[in-house]
């Protein structure tokens, strides 16, 4: 090889050697998001992991010292004459072993060796000793909340309110919007701009004068209340959807138009087809607040019990097992609770995220 040759080839190692270092930072910093993003879906699945493993556990186990995190029972060794003991790991000379506690004393105590049943005699602190736990899944449960709960009754009354809710908040939100976003009228931006402003009114505010209306024609104590209201276009709603709207093109409207399609032919026919993004995702999103809703439940619906709703009756549950020491039956309950909405988002997750990004972004 030349010398010329040498200097020629200089600058082809250094790409190379420059590619390759590119390609190690994007693998690092390709890793790096990946480690950062499982993190931090960790810290947001730590709570539902917990009330996962709270609901499967025993009540007993709530309330031990040194209890494991996972569902478990300690372990009990059954004696001749037909006693049961604890199983504790105990440190002796031998080694730690498995002893059962028969007779426990302050300073020496009892044990049964669980593999012979000879009696053993161990000098020291029992209450320092580590119990021997062994997985143990209660999926009774879940029987046990489906009896006391009445949770064929709070779930019927919970999707009653809910998809007849959603069906009027999303219905009326789409003609609000299609309004806003179609139509020239005068004042159009003002009236826009106090229907968002009527997002800043908080729900107590309106409470006792709706409350007083809703007595008036005698709908409390109804699930009317929860329901009829939804029928006028809320301002999130009406927002999203006016926001995709706009991002979809006038020159079909004026297609249709040529054709002698009417503005609600227009709407059913060429804008709602177009738009199942942000409608799924309106959807569902009065869909969760309308399950999830707890203060205008218990309103409404104080003292009728055969009307409640998931949220009040899981509150009425939680109250009373609350009482009682127990955490597990309470985690069961909640977690029954979410198994319609979680499988409800994870149905319509792509189109949910669709919506929300083009609706509240692009414009």
């Amino acid at each position: 090889m030349t010398a010329n040759d040498v200097l020629l080839s200089l600058p082809t190692n250094a790409a190379k050697r420059s590619h390759r270092a590119h390609q190690i930072r994007l693998r690092i910093s390709k890793v790096g998001v990946t480690l950062f993003t499982a993190s931090m879906a960790m810290i947001f699945l730590l709570p539902f992991l917990y009330m996962v493993l709270t609901s499967l556990k025993d009540s007993d186990q709530m309330t031990a010292l040194n209890a494991p995190l996972y569902p478990a029972t300690q372990e009990m060794y059954t004696a001749s004459d037909g006693q049961q003991y604890v199983v504790y790991e105990v440190p002796t000379a031998s080694g730690t072993q498995e002893l059962a506690l028969k007779d426990p004393r302050r300073t020496d105590s009892t044990f049964i060796d669980t593999k012979t049943g000879q009696t053993v005699e161990w000098t020291g602190n029992w209450r320092s000793l580590t119990p021997v736990w062994l997985l143990s899944i209660k999926w009774a449960n879940f029987d046990n909340v489906l009896g006391v709960l009445n949770f064929p009754l709070l779930l019927r009354n919970t999707l009653f309110v809910s998809v007849l809710g959603t069906i009027g908040a999303v219905t009326s939100a789409i003609l609000v919007a299609f309004g806003f976003a179609r139509f020239h009228i005068p004042g159009k931006n003002g009236l826009f701009m106090l229907l968002i402003m009527t997002i800043m009114l908080p729900f107590q505010v309106l409470l006792i004068p709706q409350y007083m209306g809703f007595m008036a024609i005698g709908w409390t104590g109804t699930l009317l209340p929860l329901i009829v209201p939804h029928f006028f276009a809320n301002a999130y709603n009406v927002f999203l959807l006016r926001q995709y709207f706009l991002t979809l093109p006038r020159e079909l409207d004026e297609a249709a138009q040529i054709d002698g399609a009417s503005p609600l032919r227009i709407l059913f026919s060429v804008i709602v087809p177009q738009a199942w993004p942000a409608i799924v995702a309106v959807s569902l999103f009065h869909f969760f607040f309308s399950w999830n809703d707890f203060f205008a439940p218990l309103v409404y619906l104080s003292g009728h019990n055969d009307l409640f709703t998931m949220t009040v009756g899981l509150q009425a549950f939680s109250a009373t097992y609350a009482r009682a020491g127990s955490g597990t039956l309470t985690q069961t309950g909640a977690l029954l609770a979410m198994i319609v909405p979680v499988a409800i988002f994870f149905a319509g997750q792509r189109a949910f995220m669709r919506g929300v990004i083009i609706s509240g972004v692009e414009k």
